[in-house]
C-alpha cells in the first residue's frame, strides 16, 4: 500500500488528449471535454452506443461500488461489462438459481470443519476470495492439526495442494464430470443425507436422474481421477461429521463453469453438509446483503436474458453482458454499435480474452474516458483520464466480500491521508459523470446529486414492509445521518437498516457507523448460523436443486463424456505477489525471480525438446505468445500454465516498473468466441494450444 500510494507513475491529475498526447488538465477542463465529446454520441446514436467496463477494484472500493451504480443508472446503457465474466459469474448464476439472489453463495465454515474438498482453488496464494477470511493458510493447516482432512483437486500441485492431506490431478475443464461422479455414488450407494433440508429442497429426483450416466468409471476416463478415488471421496464426505466442498476460479473459468459451480452445492446438499456448522453456510453480513432484505424465506428469485448482445445474441446476466463480447460490439457496424467507452478501474485489454483484438477495437472508438490510477494498456487509448485515489486516501468497508465471510464480521477503515490538493474523491467524480449523462452539464451540483441518491435509498427503506424503518419519516432519517456525506452516509444508512442495525433508535444497542469508528479492529458479530429457510429468496421458497436452465445444459455435458484428453491445454495460475495486473508496477512485488513463465511437465518438455530457460511459442486459435519455460512436475502431463495479468509491453503505457518486467499476456491465447453459455463467463482454463520452440 505504501508503494502504491507513493508510486510516481500513478495518475494524480486529469489528463486530456491534445494533439494525440495525454496532457495534464484541470478537472473543469476534463469534464468539459467529456461533455463536448460524449453527449453528441448519445444524442445521435443513443445511450447503448456508450459502453462501460468495471474492473476488479470496483468490488473492493466503497466509493466505486456505491457510486458506480449511480453513474450506470444515469447512463442507461445496456452495454455494461465487468471483470465478473472473467472470474466468478458462474458461481453467482448457480447460487442465484438455487437460492435466490446474486450473492446467495454458501461458504465453508473453515474454523469448524473436519473435511474440506477444494476444486480449482489456491488460497495459499490468493487467500480466500469466495470464503473471505484472514490467514486462510493458517486455517487450512488447523483443519489437519485437529485431525481433519483437506483434499485438493487441481491440474497443478499448487502451494495449497502441497500442504493438503491429499491432492489429485484433474484434466482442466472436467470438474463438473468429477462432481457428477460424486453425486452418482451418493445416490447409487444410498448415501444421500438430506436431513432437515428435505422439506426445503425441490428437484432431488431430477438430480438423481441426471446423474445416472456419470458413473465413477465413466468420469474417470474423462477426468483422469480413478473411479476408486471418486467412490472413496464420496463416502468420506458423507461419513465426516462436518464437511464442505468449495470451488473457486478454476471451476468457474471453464467450459462447464456454471454446471461445476452448481454441482459443488448439490454435493453439499446431498451429503448433509449445507447449512450446518462446519459445512457450507450462509453469511449474515452487516450491510448490503440481498438475502437479509425483503420477506424471509421467499422472493422473486433471479432473472436472466432480459436483453441480448447485438452481435452474438449473448444473454444479459445480472445487468451485464459478457466481457468477451466487447470487441465485436465495437467493431461491428450498425444500429447499437459501441462508439464510446468508459472504463472504471479496469484493464480489459490485458485481462479479458483475445486482448489483441480488443486492443485494435478500442483504438477505433470515437471517444473514451477512464477513471483509473494508471495509464495502462487500456487507458492509454483514453481521450480523458480521471485520476483515482490510493487506498490510503479513502475510507473503506468491504461491503461485498464480507457477504462471503467465514464469520459474521464488519470492519471499517477511515482515510489515512486526506485527499491531496488538486484531486477529488472518486464518488464526486462519478457523480459529475452521472450529471453529464443525465443532461445536467459538466458542473452539476454533486452535493444535490448526493442528497438525491441518499433520499432514493431512504425512500426505498421506509416504503419496504420488511425494513426495520418501514413507515418512518424519510426526512427524519436523512437528518439523523447528518453531517456525513458521500459513501459514509450511505454506509451508515445500510448498517443501521441491516440485520444488526440500530434502526435509527428502534434498537438502541444496534450497529451504526459510529460504533465501527470506535472499533478500529472491527466488530465480531459471531459464528455463522443455520439460515435455511430464512435465507432463501426463490419464488418457491425452496432450494432449487434442479433449476431448469442448469438441467437443460446437462445434455451438453453428457455429450462430452466420451471425449478424452488429446493435445496440450493451457491453464492459468495465481502467484502470491501478483494476483492482478496492476500489482506489477510495485517494485516490492516484482523483485526476485521472474514469475511469468510457462510451467511444463518433464515428459512434455522432453518430447518438445524444451528445457528450463528456453523460450516457447504458445499458440491457440486466438493468438500467440512467447514465454520462458520452467520445467516442473507440479503441473500434470499434457497441461501447461501461464500466470494472469502480464504483458506490459504496449507503447504509450506509463508503467515504468511493469514495462521492465513485461512478461507475456496469457489472455492473448484465450478465445473470445468461447463462453460458458449459462453465465457468459470466459473460458480461461483448458484452452487447446500448441507448443514449440520460439524461433530465434
Amino acid at each position: 500500500m505504501k508503494e502504491l500510494d507513493a508510486d510516481p507513475d500513478r495518475v494524480r491529475m486529469p489528463l486530456v488528449r491534445r494533439n494525440g498526447t495525454l496532457a495534464p488538465a484541470t478537472w473543469d477542463e476534463a469534464f468539459a471535454e467529456i461533455e463536448r465529446r460524449l453527449m453528441p454520441i448519445v444524442r445521435e446514436h443513443g445511450r447503448n452506443a456508450v459502453a462501460v467496463y468495471l474492473g476488479n477494484p470496483s468490488a473492493h472500493s466503497l466509493a466505486l461500488g456505491m457510486y458506480g451504480q449511480v453513474f450506470l443508472r444515469a447512463l442507461g446503457s445496456r452495454n455494461i461489462y465487468s471483470a465478473s465474466t472473467v472470474d466468478q459469474m458462474p458461481k453467482q448464476v448457480s447460487g442465484g438459481l438455487m437460492f435466490g439472489t446474486v450473492l446467495s453463495v454458501p461458504v465453508p465454515d473453515l474454523d469448524r470443519t473436519d473435511y474440506l474438498l477444494m476444486l480449482g482453488a489456491n488460497p495459499f496464494e490468493s487467500n480466500g476470495s469466495l470464503m473471505t477470511a484472514p490467514d486462510v493458510p493458517g486455517r487450512l493447516r488447523a483443519i489437519r492439526e485437529r485431525g481433519g482432512k483437506v483434499v485438493v483437486i487441481d491440474p497443478r500441485r499448487t502451494r495449497t495442494a502441497t500442504a493438503a492431506t491429499e491432492h489429485h490431478f484433474i484434466r482442466p475443464g472436467t470438474d463438473a464430470y468429477f462432481l457428477f461422479g460424486l453425486v452418482h455414488v451418493l445416490f447409487a450407494e444410498r448415501l444421500v443425507r438430506l436431513g432437515k433440508l428435505r422439506e426445503h429442497t425441490a428437484g432431488v429426483e431430477e438430480v438423481e436422474r441426471l446423474a445416472q450416466p456419470f458413473t465413477p468409471d465413466a468420469v474417470a476416463a474423462r477426468t483422469g481421477i480413478a473411479a476408486g478415488v471418486v467412490r472413496r471421496l464420496a463416502r468420506e464426505l458423507v461419513a465426516a461429521p462436518r464437511a464442505a466442498v468449495y470451488g473457486r476460479i478454476g471451476t468457474c473459468t471453464q467450459e462447464f463453469g456454471t454446471l461445476a459451480s452448481w454441482l459443488v452445492d448439490v454435493v453439499n446438499v446431498l451429503s448433509g453438509h449445507l447449512d450446518e456448522p462446519g459445512g457450507a453456510m450462509f453469511t449474515r453480513a452487516a450491510a448490503g446483503s440481498p438475502h437479509t432484505r425483503g420477506t424471509p424465506g421467499r422472493g422473486k428469485g433471479v432473472r436472466f436474458g432480459r436483453w441480448q448482445s447485438r452481435v452474438r445474441g449473448a444473454p444479459e446476466i445480472f445487468g451485464e453482458l459478457p466481457a468477451a463480447c466487447l470487441a465485436e460490439e465495437i467493431e461491428t457496424p450498425g444500429d447499437g454499435q459501441i462508439r464510446a467507452l468508459v472504463t472504471i478501474a479496469g484493464n480489459p485489454i490485458l485481462s479479458t480474452p483475445n486482448g489483441a483484438r480488443l486492443d485494435r477495437a478500442v483504438a477505433s472508438l470515437d471517444f473514451m474516458v477512464s477513471l483509473d490510477i494508471y495509464v495502462n494498456e487500456t487507458t492509454r487509448h483514453a481521450d480523458v483520464v480521471l485520476p483515482g485515489l490510493s487506498p490510503l486516501e479513502q475510507s473503506h468497508c468491504d461491503v461485498v466480500l464480507r457477504q462471503l465471510a467465514i464469520r459474521n464480521v464488519v470492519t471499517y477503515s477511515p482515510t489515512v491521508f486526506p485527499v491531496p490538493d488538486g484531486q477529488q474523491p472518486e464518488w464526486q467524480t462519478l457523480l459529475r459523470l452521472a450529471g453529464i449523462v443525465a443532461g445536467q452539464g459538466p458542473s452539476a451540483d454533486t452535493g444535490a446529486l448526493d442528497d438525491f441518491v441518499v433520499m432514493q435509498r431512504i425512500d426505498h427503506e421506509v416504503g419496504s414492509p420488511a425494513s426495520p424503518v418501514h413507515g418512518r419519516d424519510g426526512g427524519d432519517i436523512l437528518q439523523a445521518l447528518a453531517p456525513r456525506r458521500g459513501p459514509e452516509r450511505i454506509l451508515d444508512l445500510m448498517l443501521r437498516t441491516g440485520p444488526y442495525g440500530d434502526a435509527f433508535g428502534a434498537r438502541p444497542d444496534g450497529l451504526r457507523l459510529g460504533a465501527l469508528e470506535a472499533a478500529p479492529h472491527g466488530i465480531d458479530l459471531g459464528a455463522l448460523e443455520p439460515r435455511i429457510p430464512e435465507v432463501l429468496r426463490t419464488p418457491s421458497g425452496k432450494i432449487e436443486l434442479a433449476p431448469e436452465r442448469l438441467v437443460a445444459d446437462v445434455a451438453r455435458l453428457q455429450a462430452g463424456l466420451p471425449r478424452t484428453g488429446n493435445g496440450m491445454v493451457l491453464v492459468g495460475r495465481r502467484d502470491l505477489r501478483s494476483n492482478n495486473s496492476w500489482m506489477h508496477n510495485l517494485r516490492v512485488l516484482v523483485k526476485g525471480d521472474a514469475r511469468c513463465t510457462l510451467h511444463l511437465h518433464p515428459t512434455d518438455a522432453a518430447r518438445l525438446r524444451l528445457g528450463t530457460g528456453d523460450v516457447a511459442r504458445v499458440t491457440s486459435r486466438a493468438g500467440t505468445i512467447d514465454v520462458p519455460v520452467e520445467v516442473t512436475d507440479a503441473v500434470m502431463p499434457g497441461v501447461v500454465s501461464v500466470p494472469h495479468g502480464w504483458g506490459h509491453d504496449a507503447p504509450g503505457s506509463r508503467l515504468s516498473i511493469a514495462a521492465a518486467h513485461a512478461g507475456a499476456n496469457s489472455n492473448r491465447l484465450a478465445d473470445e468466441l468461447a463462453l460458458d453459455p449459462l453465465s457468459g463467463n470466459a473460458i480461461l482454463n483448458g484452452i487447446p494450444v500448441t507448443i514449440e520452440a520460439a524461433r530465434a
